[in-house]
């Protein structure tokens, strides 16, 4: 699908539908435009009136956008940037439309997810049933990185491990859904879905309220109600806090954020004391008890007396007080066996295992390195993979094969062969495109993902939308903000 494109000798036609002249979708499945160049059903409205803004009034929202960003701090950190580490977060003006049926299947999908994986935490660190039957081989669950032996037969408020979940979905060039990976641990993005929500409405108001949009503002609240829910027994009225590794964080924007919208404190680990089993708060009153902790501390830094003794971020005794039963953290701590990229390769078996289920949203074809034939694949065709590490994250510990030099693929197979264990690999996947602004072409088709947010408490809520990032450099498939990427708008219609 092609839009014919104006002239240069001509000056550029002061028409609305100039914004899109020249936009192609190429050979992808485009999130906007279908094959014969039209919009697609559900973006009707939104096209109708967005052919009231011409270039220029566009051009002055973004700038109106990225200052309102700024002045607000809606940015994040880059670690080891040595041009400075605090930056805005890249925000296009063009939602990423999502239709109602389409959302009901993914919101099924991504219940049947966690409802699972929490089951499957449970099992691993109680009976290890799923173990000792071998529909998985125990030594992937025994020998992934925070898979924590220490909390083996250790009991969680309410069974619940995974509280908040982020699970990154792509589009292939058939326009079927796939997951990803799952981010069980500590997972981040939401305060850009609940800003980007605020920028856009101001922005457009007459668009938003005639598409008719469902809202995403209660997110707070549900995730105050989560935490309230998993309180100590007992507690009638239990005082949660956050607690944050601080201001050089990378995500401290959203820690903050999150904090004052759900009108709980902010704390750092020294800010926190241990006595008898019981957490309390520092403050200029005294010792105040601390009843439900949202932690966004790895567990490796969450308690120098059980993990890293070298941890100057956590709160010594914690785990004591946990296990104790006279705190809850959310996440629980040794939910990142749950995101080992080891472990998504086994979640199709794990939903069928524990809820007798085909998977409503089907995984990535995946490659284990640690299987030998397996192994023998990924090493003769990594120019045609992309490799990941098991426990690394934004886009880092990857190799893009097709688009990378023979050089990098020999170091990657001396890496694989070195420690198979580590590394998974899987076909690169067209991924959906979407318009996006760019300053060189005007709007160009740029790669996107969505990641949405679900809660899991009483019952499981899952935001309508979530983060779409974008691979802002033409041509990637990188969507992290470290790596270059930036954000839209997310906007599931009521019908």
């Amino acid at each position: 699908m092609a839009i014919p494109t104006p002239s240069l000798s001509e000056p550029r036609s002061p028409r609305p539908e100039a914004l899109f002249d020249g936009y192609s979708s190429g050979p992808f499945f485009d999130e906007m435009f279908a094959s014969d160049g039209q919009p697609r059903p559900h973006y009707a409205a939104f096209a109708d009136r967005f052919r009231g803004v011409d270039q220029d009034a566009l051009a002055a929202k973004r700038r109106a956008v990225d200052l309102a960003f700024l002045r607000q701090g809606v940015t994040f950190n880059v670690y080891g940037d040595a041009q400075g580490t605090e930056r805005v977060f890249p925000f296009d003006l063009v939602p990423r439309i999502i239709p109602d049926d389409e959302w009901r299947r993914l919101e099924a999908g991504l219940i049947q997810r966690i409802t699972a994986l929490n089951l499957f935490l449970h099992d691993i660190y109680h009976e290890q049933r799923i173990l000792r039957d071998g529909t998985i081989p125990a030594h992937y669950v025994l020998s992934a990185k925070h898979f924590r032996r220490e909390f083996v037969n250790a009991r969680v408020p309410r069974d619940i491990y995974i509280h908040i979940c982020g699970t990154d979905i792509i589009r292939d060039d058939q326009g079927r859904y796939l997951v990803l990976e799952d981010n069980a641990r500590c997972p981040s993005g939401v305060s850009y879905v609940l800003e980007n929500r605020r920028a856009l409405k101001r922005t457009f108001p007459d668009i938003y309220e005639t598409c008719g949009v469902r809202p995403v503002d209660h997110y707070p609240t549900e995730l105050l109600k989560l935490l309230r829910y998993v309180a100590p027994a007992g507690v009638a009225e239990p005082t949660v806090v956050l607690l944050t590794p601080g201001a050089y964080n990378s995500a401290y924007f959203e820690h903050t954020y999150l904090a004052r919208q759900m009108g709980i404190e902010i704390v750092e680990g020294r800010d926190l004391v241990v006595r008898d089993q019981h957490v309390y708060m520092r403050t200029t009153k005294g010792l105040r008890p601390v009843h439900v902790i949202y932690r966004r501390i790895d567990d490796d830094f969450l308690d120098p007396t059980v993990f890293r003794r070298d941890s100057a971020l956590g709160v010594a005794g914690l785990v004591n007080a946990y296990r104790a039963g006279t705190v809850s953290l959310a996440n629980s701590i040794g939910t990142g066996a749950a995101d080992d990229k080891v472990m998504y390769y086994f979640v199709p078996r794990i939903i069928k295992y524990y809820l007798d289920q085909e998977p409503l949203l089907p995984n990535v074809d995946t490659y284990l390195a640690s299987e030998p034939a397996d192994r023998s694949y990924i090493v003769d065709n990594l120019d045609k993979l992309v490799v990941k590490a098991a426990n690394e994250a934004g886009g880092y510990g990857m190799l893009m094969g097709p688009k990378a030099t023979q050089a990098e693929r020999d170091e990657f197979r001396q890496k694989i062969l070195a420690d198979p264990r580590n590394y998974i690999a899987q076909p690169m996947i067209s991924l959906s495109r979407h318009p996006t602004w760019t300053d060189e072409e005007g709007f160009a088709g740029r790669h996107v993902d969505l990641r949405p947010f679900i809660l899991y408490g009483e019952k499981p809520v899952v935001i309508p939308g979530g983060l779409t990032r974008v691979a802002l450099r033409k041509g990637s498939l990188v969507v992290n903000s470290s790596q270059g990427g930036g954000s839209k708008e997310t906007w599931v219609l009521y019908r």
